[in-house]
């Protein structure tokens, strides 16, 4: 089958962690034989952060890291419609332009045969509810979700025709165990200062246990002001900025530990919805522990796969035992690993996917395929 996937970004992650998931899903699917591409905005968010904070030789990279993944940009002249038409399945996601996505789902409704879906990894729908609200989604075949209470959040509002759960989770191709590595260090966070639904939590959860303790420890992650960096190197944690993800895994060997922190819009409005970050760990065999959130879908077996931490101190003492015992470290790293190779790999969610397809009677294939739609589809075609 023919997968486009309308994204923000596939070649840029800078504060973007769908772009890992849909990485892996679009690898996942090319492994299969399938094909996939992916288009993306010429100007998006974040394609010219990563640009303005690392140069363009890291969108360079992106070709070196994930060879045989194709995104392709597209501005005010992009002939969508003739491009989707040569597509099975068009998936779109939330921060695609509206006037785009009311454009895509005119395209199906004109006599596009693809299946059209929106998809939502974003807690939008419940912080901009009204923008959400807004968009033209009554072209399109089904809503993808990631998580239970953002299904539920559509399908209360009447957004769309149906709408299905579909978690994000790990890129096993990458986020894997390290044991050639030994951990140097004691404790590393990979994640995003935002704009401040966490910064409480950050301080909380990550900071003060540090300091109290005296671990060493570093972060990764963009978009931290000037004085969270203060205070992370008053904690004694080194701050690194932002980090290929696909440099990821060998950092989190090089760590005895990780935390997972979520951002408050998820815990207080759409529990049930951990973020990328700890799918991946939990993939790299990392002991994780995690600040209170509410595991309503039972993804996880809390206190066998991660240890959960309800406030600072129990958090710090958390942080002793893990470093401080090695059976309870190795114990959470095996657990972990398991859970995630048994559900929650994006070979899973491929596997989930289909079956929403089969659900949407999806299985047909459109005619001959050509001229740009060719060139966009066959992955061997595009330069």
């Amino acid at each position: 089958m023919r997968f486009i996937f309308y994204t923000h970004s596939l070649v840029s992650d800078w504060n973007h962690g769908n772009a890992h998931f849909l990485r892996g899903v679009m690898r996942e699917l090319l492994a299969r034989g399938h094909k996939a591409v992916a288009l993306e905005p010429e100007n998006g968010w974040s394609r010219q952060n990563i640009v303005r904070d690392q140069g363009p030789q890291a969108l360079e990279r992106f070709g070196r890291d994930f060879p045989g993944l194709v995104s392709i940009t597209y501005g005010s002249a992009f002939p969508h419609e003739e491009v989707v038409a040569g597509a099975d399945v068009v998936i779109v996601h939330e921060w695609t332009d509206p006037a785009l996505v009311r454009r895509i789902g005119r395209a199906r409704r004109d006599g596009g045969a693809f299946t059209l879906l929106f998809h939502d990894t974003h807690h939008r729908a419940a912080s901009a509810a009204t923008e959400i609200a807004a968009l033209d989604l009554e072209d399109y075949d089904g809503i993808l979700a990631f998580g239970e209470t953002l299904r539920e959040r559509y399908l209360r509002a009447g957004w769309g025709r149906q709408a299905f759960t579909w978690h994000e989770a790990a890129d096993t191709r990458l986020f894997r165990p390290h044991e050639e590595r030994e951990p140097a260090a004691d404790i590393v966070w990979v994640g995003n200062w935002g704009d401040g639904e966490r910064t409480v939590e950050i301080e909380t959860f990550l900071i003060e246990p540090v300091q109290r303790l005296g671990l060493s420890g570093s972060v990764h992650g963009v978009r931290y002001p000037e004085d969270a960096r203060a205070r992370l190197a008053a904690s004694g944690i080194s701050y690194h900025g932002w980090i290929a993800n696909a440099d990821v895994p060998e950092v989190f060997a090089r760590h005895r530990l990780t935390v997972h922190i979520p951002r408050r819009p998820y815990t207080e409005a759409l529990p049930g919805i951990p973020t990328i970050r700890m799918f991946e760990a939990l993939a790299s065999g990392i002991p994780l522990i995690s600040a209170p959130w509410s595991d309503s879908e039972g993804l996880f077996r809390a206190g066998r796969d991660f240890l959960f931490a309800r406030d600072g101190d129990e958090m710090a003492a958390r942080m002793r035992d893990v470093i401080a015992d090695r059976d309870l470290a190795a114990s959470l790293s095996a657990s972990g690993l398991e859970t995630i190779s048994a559900r929650h790999t994006c070979a899973h969610r491929v596997d989930e996917l289909f079956q929403v397809l089969d659900r949407l009677g999806a299985g047909h294939i459109p005619g001959e395929v050509t001229g740009a739609q060719s060139t966009l589809l066959l992955q061997e075609d595009v330069k």
